[in-house]
């Protein structure tokens, strides 16, 4: 029964929680990134390029023979995914400093600098007695 019970402290931590949030929402984002990047993005990149579809490029390496499908690199698909890494790396940066300009706390001022002791207030005026 104890197992039971760490499981539920375990899972029912702010961090866990919080965590199955994030990754839910960035499954979603990822989607809709892919979705900018493959519908709007390329397509005019495409056009300007000569009406190329990235989705489309590739490099057969081998034909197809007999039923047998076309062994080829992808590299038109490849370039989106690198896309949409490269938007999505560049949302998550600018959230994170958003966050953490956020968080940043004014620094305390510092401490002022402790006055001299008794001992070296009595030296100081014997010292300007000697003086005179």
């Amino acid at each position: 029964m104890s197992l039971i019970k760490e499981f539920k402290e375990f899972a029912m931590k702010g961090n866990v929680v919080d965590m199955a949030v994030g990754v839910i929402v960035g499954a979603a984002f990822g989607k809709i990134v892919s979705s900018l990047v493959g519908d709007v993005i390329m397509p005019p990149i495409g056009m300007l390029i000569g009406g190329v579809d990235f989705s489309s490029l590739s490099v057969i390496i081998k034909e197809a023979v007999e039923g047998a499908p076309a062994v080829t690199i992808n590299y038109g698909k490849f370039l989106q995914t690198v896309i949409d890494f490269t938007i999505i790396a560049f949302v998550i940066f600018m959230a994170l400093k958003g966050i953490n300009k956020l968080k940043r706390e004014e620094p305390a001022a510092p401490a002022p600098a402790p006055g001299p002791t008794v001992d070296q207030q009595l030296l100081t005026e014997i010292r300007d007695l000697l003086k005179k």
